[in-house]
């Protein structure tokens, strides 16, 4: 299965599928890859600000959902034995996000990752705590 079709069937995903289907990159993400994802959670997009996430899924805000994201996709296969600490990484939206390994948690940014390497035929999906926002 492919990095959308394993979102879905996961299950803790839904608001994250309906945010990728809503800025047209499922297509994209379903493609050869490879692409690791840090997805958010469905709790991590229930703690934005409320309406946050209905606002986002409107058509007229279709480019600044992607933009958000595309920050939460880095291009190539990078598993978390491939991460160091301070490591920087470009984003598919051209910003760059920071890896932390602090007390046995990896940080992406001030998102922990809380289930790593899940493993997809184009690529991997990282399950993080938070929705990361670019600058």
């Amino acid at each position: 299965m492919n990095i959308v079709e394993t979102a879905v069937n996961h299950g803790s995903f839904k608001t994250l599928v309906a945010a990728v289907t809503a800025a047209e990159l499922a297509e994209t993400l379903s493609g050869e890859g490879p692409f690791t994802v840090f997805a958010p959670l469905d709790d991590a997009f229930a703690a934005l600000p409320a309406g946050t996430v209905d606002s986002l899924v409107q058509p007229e805000n279709k480019e600044k959902l992607q933009g958000i994201l595309t920050y939460h996709v880095i291009a190539g296969k990078v598993l978390s034995t491939d991460l160091t600490d301070g490591m920087k990484a470009k984003t598919v939206n051209g910003a760059e996000i920071t890896i932390q390994l602090k007390d046995g948690k990896v940080l992406i940014n001030d998102a922990e990752v809380v289930v790593a390497d899940v493993q997809t035929d184009n690529g991997v999906i990282h399950a993080i705590s938070k929705v990361l926002m670019p600058a």
